[in-house]
């Protein structure tokens, strides 16, 4: 199966992304932490280039908290700040603001020394699609003022949000790149639902999910679903349908429906902590 995803909206998206770069200080990326780099943009880093940066692990209550701290400190090798938190309950908001003072503190020193006092950091909220950027702003600025939506692609327009008088925000919606290189980094987003679900084959990517969780969680399936791991991964889903009572009629297995419950399970923090991708996998 082959994982590609990019609207035209998105091309355009780019275009007027590289435009609103010249107008601020710093890009706040959203990444999610299951998938800390997978669900990077690779544009950004060139579109960024001499730019004060700031990395959000969002949804870092699904993750594995082991991994969380990992790929906190793998960021910092990197010489980029990142934090965790929580969009939606607003866990780890606070410190946001403080970290804005602290990656931009030089372009403020600056701004002191030519006379510019209080001048707000202008910043730029970027991530690929159902990341949760639309939910952090309303977060962040204590009002729904960008449009929110669990489907990949919905935040609209342009928009500048004033937080307070030291931070302004640009929203912009998340790009994903055309081409994944690595097909390993398309299996990860769409498990975590950046790929629209109508144009994957479910059963193969819960399979896909099966194998990793055998891998890296051993047993946790087991203990969810009551069946055996040690089978293959379309032996185990079918057991998933037996379980929960996925039938057609005729009382035949109804895998696809098993699937859809397992892959929405994992989604939704049901299967546990779990991080998708770790910081030794890219040393």
């Amino acid at each position: 199966m082959n994982y590609q995803w990019y609207p035209g909206h998105m091309t355009k998206a780019r275009r007027a992304m590289q435009e609103d770069i010249k107008l601020i200080d710093l890009i706040i990326e959203l990444v999610d932490a299951r998938i800390p780099l997978s669900s990077r943009n690779p544009d950004i880093d060139e579109l960024g280039r001499n730019k004060s940066r700031l990395v959000l692990m969002n949804k870092s209550d699904l993750a594995d908290p082991a991994c969380n701290r990992a790929w906190t400190a793998w960021f910092q090798e990197q010489g980029i700040k990142s934090l965790e938190i929580n969009a939606q309950s607003g866990q780890g908001m606070k410190a946001i603001q403080g970290a804005v003072q602290e990656v931009c503190r030089e372009k403020i020193e600056r701004d002191r020394k030519r006379g510019i006092l209080n001048r707000p950091v202008r910043a730029m909220v970027v991530g690929i699609p159902n990341v949760g950027k639309s939910t952090f702003i309303n977060s962040f600025a204590g009002k729904a003022c960008a449009k929110t939506g669990n489907k990949p692609g919905v935040t609209k327009g342009k928009q500048w949000i004033k937080i307070n008088k030291n931070v302004e925000l640009l929203d912009t919606p998340g790009i994903l790149w055309p081409k994944f290189e690595d097909q390993m980094v398309g299996l990860r987003l769409a498990f975590i639902g950046s790929i629209k679900d109508e144009i994957l084959n479910t059963e193969e990517l819960a399979a896909e999910l099966i194998q990793f969780m055998k891998k890296h969680y051993v047993g946790v399936l087991a203990e969810k679903y009551d069946i055996a791991e040690n089978e293959d991964p379309y032996a185990c889903l079918a057991d998933v349908a037996k379980n929960r009572h996925c039938l057609l009629r005729g009382s035949e297995l109804d895998t696809n429906k098993a699937a859809m419950l397992l892959i929405d399970d994992f989604r939704n923090g049901r299967l546990g902590k779990i991080t998708l991708e770790f910081p030794e996998d890219y040393k």
